[in-house]
């Protein structure tokens, strides 16, 4: 393993090298190409082609950012944005000129998809179940906001460093669209304005790199120990008083677990019993006869059916209960042809009400009214997070629960649970569209304060726009689809895009002030990525009285990293910080957008 992370570091040194050294050679020959005409010709029409075609310089900064963004470096990589950053601060070297209204355009774009994405888990923080979640996620968001002001008053940041710094070491990249908004609607001079807008782009690169990092160390390594507990037996207890350590027929993991298999009824007590009454007599196993055959007929039953000698039964059950009990009822047999019916495995967006509320355990009973009879849960997650698996986990409206059975149970029991998320790839952009239009046009109106105007502005309207929709979404599923893997192109290419036109902007000064403010802006970022988290565990435990695992993962959503979820979740062995993450990752994820706009207020 350290041999393996030693090459990789150094394989890592050599493109980083290389890289750097081939745009500090664009450059000198830029400079002397009329001396060295032979040798440069195709270095020139390069240099003209992007300073002529910035959208092709754009485009390579994100393929590249991408590509450098994948470097793995032991478990930790610097991830899409700060690669495209990086790489775009790199090529903007070259002084290449870029449209500013071309990043508003995929900004926007980003921030619907935001909102879109996180809109049902926020507004479910708003009602009972999610209250006290979503209270703490707002105090912390306040603690981050509070400290990341006196950090800059202490190190005498100006609005641009300030909001550079809150937003790197908070990890929140949409800070740099809302601040530019904010900076540009300051009475300051068009100079000044993108000076500001580029030191807060220096600010971020900066600071970003341990505020992924640093945050996910700090909770997964040292959060335990500030708690006083062990985080894997905690998360273990808590799970065996959720029903974890408990045979539970009605929940079953992600493995092959369910079975379905032929058996021929010789046991004489089980002859001219209904359906029902047999599967009745292994209530514990949920075991349920799916067809049958009779001599040479095959029969699709029902509970009423009547099992007759001979009779062949295809049972669905998990695999343990067919080997365990099936000596009770017959002997296996080889039927390809009674076993050859429709399975499905089906995600369900939980919507009715009779669902909210219940336990995975509880969904079982639900059979004894056909609703859930022949169907198996495979799987629960809130957020697009799995949840523990658990018998006493309850189910929320917005939850997708995964189930699978004969295709007519499933289709059953899914209308019973809410609407079928079944698999598109169709977008709808009309919604895209007119959202955007709205929140943005909403946006713009407000008063004026001092000759500031104070409203949400094209950002914060099309922020409040994704929440308004993505929730009306859970409402009515059948409204404005957006597929998962659409929504993460106008995540991922909207931000990355705007991302690559900040740092060509910001390019030509990146390296003075790097050599100006680097080691205060390293030092403040790290004060800005530790202090609230530490303050926030500490208000969890003493205040909040919140489990140990699921304040470490309500901590990671307040702060919108999903990368310390995941470290959490690796030290604790357990699922059970997701239980904490998912509102508080959507409050987080807004209220810290909107601080980008508040701290340049503030620092102006």
């Amino acid at each position: 393993m350290i041999g393996r992370a030693i090459r990789l570091s150094a394989r890592l040194r050599v493109f980083f090298g290389f890289f750097c050294v081939l745009c500090a050679l664009l450059q000198l020959l830029a400079l002397f190409t009329d001396h060295f005409s032979l040798f440069t010709f195709h270095v020139d029409f390069l240099l003209k082609a992007l300073r002529l075609h910035p959208e092709l310089a754009i485009y390579l900064t994100v393929s590249l950012g991408f590509l450098i963004g994948r470097i793995r470096i032991a478990s930790f990589t610097l991830g899409s944005v700060t690669g495209v950053l990086i790489t775009a601060l790199v090529v903007g070297q070259l002084d290449i000129p870029v449209s500013p209204g071309l990043k508003s355009v995929f900004f926007l774009l980003f921030l619907f998809a935001v909102g879109y994405g996180v809109g049902p888990e926020f507004v479910r923080g708003l009602r009972k179940d999610g209250v006290p979640q979503a209270v703490f996620a707002v105090s912390v968001c306040f603690l981050c906001l509070g400290i990341a002001i006196l950090v800059a008053k202490l190190f005498r940041f100006n609005a641009g460093y300030g909001a550079g710094v809150f937003g790197g070491a908070c990890t929140v990249s949409a800070v740099l669209g809302v601040g530019a908004d904010a900076i540009n609607q300051l009475p300051l001079s068009t100079e000044l304005r993108q000076r500001s807008i580029d030191e807060m782009s220096i600010a971020f690169a900066v600071t970003y790199i341990f505020g992924t990092a640093g945050v996910a160390w700090f909770l997964a390594a040292l959060g335990p120990k500030i708690l006083g507990v062990n985080l894997a037996d905690a998360c273990g207890k808590l799970e065996s008083e959720l029903g974890g350590d408990e045979p539970d027929p009605s929940v079953h993991s992600a493995y092959h677990l369910i079975d379905v298999r032929a058996y021929r009824i010789t046991a004489p007590e089980f002859q001219e019993q209904t359906i029902h009454e047999f599967e009745s007599r292994f209530p514990n196993q949920r075991l349920f006869v799916e067809r049958l055959r009779r001599g040479k007929k095959i029969l699709e039953c029902n509970r009423e059916t009547k099992i007759q000698p001979g009779d062949i039964l295809a049972i669905a059950s998990r695999t343990e209960t067919l080997i365990e009990d099936a000596s009770l009822f017959g002997v296996e047999v080889s039927d390809p042809e009674l076993l050859d019916y429709p399975d499905e495995t089906l995600d369900v967006m939980v919507t009715s009400r009779e669902m909210v509320g219940i336990t995975l355990g509880a969904f079982a009973e639900l059979g004894a009214s056909q609703r859930s009879r022949g169907v198996f849960v495979r799987e629960l997650s809130r957020g697009g997070h799995p949840l523990p698996f658990n018998s006493g986990v309850k189910i929320a409206k917005g939850d997708v629960m995964r189930i699978s059975g004969n295709r007519r149970d499933v289709e059953r029991t899914a209308r019973n649970i809410g609407y079928a998320l079944r698999s598109s790839h169709v977008s709808d952009l009309v919604l895209v569209g007119i959202g955007i239009f709205l929140g943005a046009f909403l946006g713009l109106l407000g008063v004026s304060v001092n000759g500031i105007p104070i409203n949400l502005s094209t950002s914060g309207g099309t922020l409040v726009a994704g929440l308004f929709f993505g929730w009306l979404r859970s409402v009515h599923p059948s409204f404005g689809n957006i597929p998962s893997a659409g929504l993460w192109v106008f995540n991922n290419l909207g931000l990355t895009m705007f991302v690559a036109v900040v740092g060509l902007e910001a390019g030509p000064l990146f390296l003075k002030g790097l050599e100006d403010a680097g080691l205060m802006l390293l030092v403040a970022g790290a004060i800005v990525t530790i202090l609230p988290m530490y303050l926030a565990l500490l208000l969890g435990k003493y205040a909040f009285k919140m489990h140990p695992g699921v304040l470490l993962g309500a901590c990671a959503g307040a702060r919108a990293t999903t990368a310390a979820l995941a470290a959490i979740q690796d030290a604790a062995q357990s699922r059970v910080p997701a239980l904490g993450f998912s509102v508080c990752f959507a409050v987080g994820n807004t209220l810290l957008t909107v601080w980008g706009v508040i701290v340049v207020l503030l620092l102006r």
